[in-house]
């Protein structure tokens, strides 16, 4: 974001950029909704981006969220994107009501189980590691079957799409690729389980036209909307204590 610029002017740039990428690849621009990244951005970002128009936001960690989303204005719809460690699955059901890096079997498990203790009923996307890069996380494609086989037998999890992450290139048409796979793999899953996949979770702020041109109804959008990140350290020492 330009320093002169306020969110509701950048909002507006991006939502054009958004529109154009829809008219290229024949979509209609109301199917395709921001996600607000606010990490390491406080409260009041949050509410200066609310009164912009955007409805959804997403942090990276459980333990920045813990005391971000009770300081922050109600009505946002609160997202996860970052990497669910297990021993955080409770706080985050209690934070997020979507959960995009769901990674595993085994967290599904915990996930469906914790979530059945406390009544929640979060909607989920399943990560997939399209890329193969070893530093990434999520599932490998092959993988994906067996966790949509377990999400599809949860009562308290809603497996609504998928989510995934390109290399970062300073060039966004070398991400098209990894966008291209994900929606191939999602109707192609869509087939063989019979089943709706509507949310595919891709974009961020560096290659998100190329990601709404390749099937993106959720673009990830931080740097893009809010500037520079501050560097962000624990509000509150209690955060960080977490059932084993």
């Amino acid at each position: 974001m330009e320093a002169d610029k306020t969110i509701s002017d950048t909002l507006v740039d991006v939502q054009a950029r958004i529109a154009a990428a829809c008219a290229k690849a024949g979509r209609k621009p109301d199917e395709v909704e921001i996600i607000g990244v606010t990490k390491t951005h406080g409260p009041d970002v949050v509410r200066e981006a609310w009164e912009a128009g955007i409805r959804l936001f997403g942090e990276n960690k459980v333990q920045e969220a813990a005391w971000k989303i009770p300081e922050s204005i109600s009505g946002p719809s609160w997202h996860l994107i970052g990497h669910l460690q297990r021993n955080k699955v409770r706080p985050a059901l209690e934070l997020f009501s979507v959960i995009h890096s769901v990674d595993s079997v085994p967290l599904l498990e915990r996930l469906e189980r914790i979530a059945d203790e406390c009544g929640h009923r979060p909607e989920i996307l399943l990560e997939v590691n399209v890329s193969g890069e070893s530093s990434k996380e999520g599932l490998k494609p092959e993988q994906v079957p067996e966790a949509i086989e377990y999400a599809l037998q949860c009562r308290s999890l809603t497996l609504t799409g998928l989510m995934t992450m390109a290399p970062f290139c300073p060039d966004p048409e070398l991400a098209r690729p990894v966008f291209a796979h994900l929606r191939t793999y999602r109707d192609r899953w869509e087939q063989e389980f019979a089943i709706g996949l509507p949310n595919l979770s891709m974009g961020m702020s560096n290659d998100y036209e190329v990601a709404v041109e390749e099937g993106a109804t959720w673009v990830r959008l931080g740097t893009v909307l809010f500037g520079h990140r501050p560097a962000w350290r624990p509000q509150r020492e209690d955060t960080d204590r977490w059932e084993p």
